[in-house]
């Protein structure tokens, strides 16, 4: 039970939500970074079918161990309100049907600094699925996926490190905003072109005009990845630095629609954020504009939350 008490500050079963919070998502943090792989296929089976469990309460109750977490004891009300709505088993073929997934083909290429090449999420790892949720009681819910078989996706690599991916995760929070694209749309950010592919692909979309910062993306991507959209003339590529293009060029040059995601994660992009949203001064009340993961920067930035 969630209570108000009288220093404003809200508890469950005794223990401040903003203690909560924090524990859970730098618990999560930890595990994605050190040991996604940690949970196998077998082990959630096995679980499952000897506790009567469905799989996704099987990861969570072994998520919680490995975490550290005593289940039934004092860490009950952490494990019930935060892990157990936390963990979800996605279908593959969900994102598999994605129209770049399904129309996008990928060969190892290597330009530079940058090769493109296929990657894969092994069965029961563990990945982040969506924005925070934030319930009515100010609990920081993590989202948690995983897939029950291996999951291949597209990804590019720096100097070997992976740098820009198609995850499940960039997906579902990157549609939100081309689903309300329109006329003439900028974004800053080329990634793998999942923005842009989706965008030029909707009679509303004029064009698209992408700000990418490394030549070496934007020659792999046009050399690979465009000539395999529906509407190619539809996208401009600009190489130059998205701020710098936000402040001087932008403002005036007509744009409907802008999507800013040139940040790796919500770690990185808070700042980057509150600067594009000062710049929305500068352009006309007209203009409308999205960021990618722009309700989990919100959450990092409310320190109520903390």
């Amino acid at each position: 039970m969630a209570d108000k008490r009288s220093d404003g500050r809200i508890y469950i079963d005794g223990t401040e939500i903003r203690r909560c919070n924090a524990r859970a998502v730098k618990l999560m943090s930890l595990y994605l970074n050190l040991t996604p792989n940690a949970i196998t296929p077998e082990m959630v089976t096995e679980m499952a079918n000897s506790c009567g469990f469905s799989r996704e309460r099987a990861y969570a109750e072994i998520l919680a161990v490995l975490c550290g977490l005593d289940t039934v004891g004092r860490d009950r009300p952490l494990f019930r309100n935060y892990f157990i709505p936390m963990v979800r088993e996605l279908e593959p073929e969900a994102f598999e049907n994605d129209p770049y997934y399904r129309n996008i083909r990928f060969e190892n290429r290597k330009i530079g600094r940058w090769e493109l090449k296929k990657m894969s999420l092994e069965p029961c790892e563990a990945f982040v699925r969506d924005d925070f949720d934030v319930t009515e009681h100010g609990e920081l819910i993590p989202k948690l996926g995983f897939f029950m078989r291996r999951f291949e996706y597209p990804a590019i690599l720096e100097d070997g490190r992976e740098w820009m991916t198609l995850l499940p995760n960039e997906t579902v929070t990157t549609l939100p905003a081309v689903e309300k694209a329109h006329g003439r749309v900028l974004t800053y950010g080329l990634g793998l072109g999942y923005f842009a592919y989706m965008c030029q692909r909707k009679p509303e979309v004029e064009s698209v005009t992408v700000v990418e910062l490394s030549q070496d993306a934007a020659t792999l991507f046009e050399a690979v990845i465009l000539p395999q959209f529906e509407h190619p003339e539809k996208v401009e590529l600009i190489v130059a630095n998205a701020v710098d293009f936000a402040e001087k060029t932008a403002p005036t040059a007509g744009y409907d629609f802008i999507f800013a995601d040139i940040w790796h994660d919500v770690g990185d992009g808070r700042e980057l954020y509150l600067k594009f949203k000062s710049l929305e001064p500068l352009y006309p009340s007209e203009t409308e504009f999205e960021y990618w993961l722009e309700d989990s920067i919100k959450c990092y930035l409310d320190e109520k939350l903390w």
